[in-house]
């Protein structure tokens, strides 16, 4: 099993915050998506080294860009007239 040092999992972790999803972190650095995921809520977790705001409003701005793309969708939908 391969260890990795406290400045590479940050600097992982520094990626997802800054927008980047978590397969693609764990395509370019070879860790596994479920390995990211529990460096990430460690880090977290551990005296608010990363800020917390931040975390909220990434995950805020993902849920509106799923709401987005549906809406997109469904004015596609109903655009098309019979």
């Amino acid at each position: 099993m391969r260890k990795y040092d406290d400045q590479f999992k940050k600097e992982a972790i520094k990626k997802f915050l800054d927008g980047q999803s978590i397969a693609s972190i764990s395509r370019e650095t070879g860790v596994s998506e479920g390995l990211l995921h529990k460096w990430k809520n460690k880090i977290i977790q551990k005296d608010g080294e990363v800020d917390r705001e931040k975390l909220e409003m990434r995950k805020r701005i993902l849920e509106l860009e799923m709401e987005n793309e549906i809406l997109k969708k469904a004015a596609l939908i109903f655009s098309r007239s019979p």
